[in-house]
């Protein structure tokens, strides 16, 4: 299929691109870091070459949201938009941002969000999971009461946001110790992420903002295979549960998932079932998949030519507006 459109993609700065050498082995190291810096180049060719057109990309992981500091997080995640916006005005027909956030003061996240959507263009934030606030072990997830007027300020801009993995802190997860090929995109990253998810998810965030939408990669981190269950034992027991619906209502009203990174035919025919072909959207995962993988099994899956046009192209068409 060609004209695919694609929207977890990465890059990285010069602030950033040591966050990642974590995740690569050191025989890789070298080429992941060359094409985390590289948007123009290699990227749009790789990019040609498996149908994709457009791109939206996102800084890596954990990006902002690893820096404790915080006002070297407003100043980093700022740069970071510039940077791209930069990339992005050179390929408006390629190319499209997610803002990065610093979410360890919601003010300034609230700020850098309106100025990245209404001046550079973007298409709504990135989160790569809970923020690092003060020092490194001290963290913070988005359904915490400080983040209510973010919240508010996000869904008045009208632009999704994106949950984007990231491991658990060590000393907060000890499950890991001594098991470190479990961690990362192997398990770690679908536990935190789908973890996180569902509280915002019954926190009420999407009672109180019902037109705000969220992005899960990897065709949901594991939630649409769940949901049934969820809300099974939430029915039974509630213990104090503060959402006015089920959470499988939020999941097929206010979530997305993407193809990232999970590129498995009975997956995506099982998270259909669950979510509707109107709910996802083909992805990549670029640098750390390929688009030579990603593209070769999604124009080939067994799913209807319908299907594979709305999760290729048209449902990131009316989710984002694009042309």
């Amino acid at each position: 299929m060609r004209n695919k459109i694609a929207l977890e993609e990465h890059f990285a700065i010069d602030l950033t691109i040591d966050q990642s050498k974590i995740y690569a082995p050191a025989p890789v190291w070298e080429m992941l870091k060359s094409n985390l810096m590289d948007i123009e180049q290699q990227r749009l060719e790789r990019m040609e070459q498996g149908g994709t057109e457009y791109s939206i990309l996102s800084l890596n992981s954990p990006g902002i949201q690893g820096i404790p500091d915080i006002k070297q997080a407003i100043d980093v995640a700022r740069r970071a938009n510039d940077v791209l916006a930069e990339h992005v005005a050179r390929h408006p027909t390629r190319l499209g941002g997610f803002a990065a956030l610093p979410m360890q003061d919601p003010e300034a996240a609230a700020r850098e969000l309106e100025r990245s959507v209404k001046d550079l263009g973007f298409h709504g934030f990135m989160v790569s999971g809970f923020s690092q606030v003060g020092d490194a072990e001290n963290v913070v997830y988005y359904d915490a009461p400080q983040y209510t007027d973010f919240w508010a300020s996000a869904a008045a801009l009208g632009k999704p946001f994106y949950m984007h993995p990231r491991d658990p802190l060590p000393s907060r997860e000890p499950i890991y110790d001594g098991f470190p090929w479990l961690t990362a995109a192997t398990w770690a990253f679908a536990v935190e992420t789908s973890t996180h998810a569902l509280r915002l998810m019954t926190s009420g965030l999407f009672d109180r903002n019902p037109e705000l939408q969220m992005i899960l990669g990897h065709l949901g981190e594991g939630i649409p295979f769940n949901i049934w269950r969820v809300d099974h034992i939430l029915q039974k027991a509630p213990r104090g549960l503060p959402c006015k619906r089920s959470v499988g209502e939020y999941l097929r009203e206010n979530v997305y998932v993407t193809t990232s990174g999970n590129f498995r035919t009975q997956t995506l025919l099982s998270t259909m079932l669950e979510m509707g072909s109107d709910r996802i959207m083909y992805s990549v995962d670029y640098p750390f998949e390929t688009h030579d993988e990603a593209s070769q099994w999604f124009d080939t899956c067994s799913i209807s030519e319908t299907d594979r046009v709305k999760i290729g192209r048209e449902n990131a068409q009316r989710l984002f507006g694009l042309e």
